[in-house]
């Protein structure tokens, strides 16, 4: 007989094990820290001076338009996973919401995003990494990487956890320390700053807010959505902590703060302290031209080690993340059976080498056919993530009646003004997806190609799902 769980959530048995055999070996603090990192990509870092180039400050309203976005996303899915925390997290409530079809689609659509986000950070980092030792290539970097991110994730959740609490620790703090002394330097209160600081002069000066127009601001929003994208991962490691629940509404309730202070906090300091039309930002980089106009030496090398650790934060948190999704599927049969298999430290190895054997290929065609091949699986993976957060608001229109009516005692989060904000969260994500359509260029071509591989995914889905009713009728 099972003994009584210990741990405050009665899915779990004495030593921490939830039923599916996955370890809570994520502590509080390293639930904490993934949820703080998650919202910080290398993409705030490394993308921002283009958005900053399309809209002018009114870039701010960009970012609070897809952050809002993004708040509602997050409390709608914590509604969800703090009434059942689950490897499997928005894809097994598609699952039970929608259909064996939805969770099936976008449990594998989002596979398929990370293990290809694998090779794009990979190749970042490595690019940074022989720009420090050129005597070791640029795939040697990659391959290395790869391997001591693998064997992390393959010795224990703990590991990872531990991994990505310095990772995220070191964003975090970067990117408060950047938003404080650049506050302080925005109006002229740093000690030997270089920059005498113009107080909020350069968010008008330079042809006004909208210096491109009301417009701008949509085309902005193309620019920093995907950004923003990993915000979720929090829902998927919560199975494996030591109290789920209590993780998952510390990091929904603070998601909203997060985003304020990580990146319109840091945008505003770069958008108040530089012109926007500054040659340094279109040159350096955001961050970089912010930091030498305070006058910070060896400011290029300091971004560059922070941009390592958000590419290391994030290759870390996508093969886990992968993993743990092939670990739901092959639990729900909607992958290989051995993908659901646990080692004794609750680890499970075939998902996580699956995943990544995936992640060295991408690697390998980025490489070899960079304008090619893995042009047409970054471009087929493009979209996921906004298809992602509108299977996620369709999931907890159905979740919230299936939650109040068998486990009303869990139901902790609640989202906001339900249904009308999810709805007008559904209407802001297909205005994106449909702007990107009309845009043209390479935001169009992301969303038909993440969109035929969408279908091809669902017709699998649909046959399989047929033929398991067909089965189970038969043995009837």
């Amino acid at each position: 007989m099972t003994k009584a769980s210990t741990t405050g959530d009665p899915g779990r048995s004495a030593d921490g094990s939830s039923p599916d055999g996955l370890k809570a070996g994520l502590k509080n603090r390293h639930l904490s820290m993934i949820a703080i990192g998650g919202v910080i990509g290398a993409g705030l870092f490394v993308g921002s001076k283009s958005g900053i180039a399309a809209a002018g400050p009114a870039i701010l309203i960009s970012y609070a338009l897809v952050g809002a976005m993004v708040v509602f996303v997050m409390r709608m899915l914590g509604e969800m996973a703090a009434a059942n925390p689950t490897s499997g997290s928005f894809s097994a409530y598609a699952d039970r919401a929608l259909g064996r079809w939805a969770g099936f689609s976008i449990g594998w659509l989002y596979w398929f995003f990370w293990v290809v986000v694998l090779a794009v950070e990979a190749t970042a980092g490595a690019e940074i990494l022989e720009g420090w030792i050129p005597a070791v290539p640029q795939w040697a970097w990659a391959l290395i990487v790869m391997v001591v991110l693998t064997v992390t994730n393959l010795g224990s959740v703990s590991s990872y956890g531990e991994f990505e609490f310095w990772f995220a620790g070191i964003k975090v703090v970067a990117i408060s320390a950047f938003v404080v002394i650049g506050g302080l330097a925005v109006f002229g209160l740093l000690p030997g700053s270089d920059n005498p600081g113009a107080g909020l002069d350069n968010l008008t000066a330079h042809g006004g807010f909208m210096p491109n127009g009301p417009g701008a601001i949509l085309a902005g929003v193309l620019m920093v959505v995907f950004s923003f994208m990993g915000s979720e991962i929090v829902t998927l490691a919560a199975g494996e902590s030591e109290d789920p629940q209590r993780a998952v509404t510390k990091a929904t309730n603070s998601v909203i703060w997060r985003i304020g202070v990580f990146y319109l906090g840091s945008i505003f300091v770069v958008v108040s302290l530089l012109p926007w039309d500054s040659a340094e930002i279109a040159e350096k980089g955001s961050y970089v031209a912010a930091l030498d106009t305070i006058g910070i030496p060896h400011a290029g090398q300091i971004m560059n080690v922070i941009v390592l650790t958000a590419v290391l934060s994030c290759l870390n948190s996508g093969l886990y993340t992968a993993s743990r999704m092939a670990f739901s599927l092959g639990q729900r049969g909607d992958a290989p059976k051995a993908f659901a298999v646990v080692d004794k430290r609750g680890v499970p190895k075939a998902a996580i080498l699956g995943s990544v054997v995936f992640g060295f290929l991408s690697v390998f065609f980025n490489y070899m056919w960079p304008d090619t091949v893995f042009k047409f699986l970054l471009n087929a993976s493009g979209a996921v993530a906004l298809f992602v957060w509108l299977v996620i608001c369709f999931t907890q229109l159905k979740m919230r009646g299936i939650i109040q009516r068998e486990t009303p005692e869990r139901h902790v989060v609640k989202m906001w003004l339900f249904p009308y904000l999810t709805w007008l969260t559904i209407g802001m994500i297909t205005f994106v997806l449909g702007y990107m359509v009309y845009d043209g260029g390479d935001n169009r071509q992301q969303v038909l190609l993440s969109t035929l591989l969408g279908v091809i995914v669902l017709t699998v889905g649909i046959v399989l799902d047929r033929r398991r009713r067909a089965a189970v009728a038969a043995g009837k």
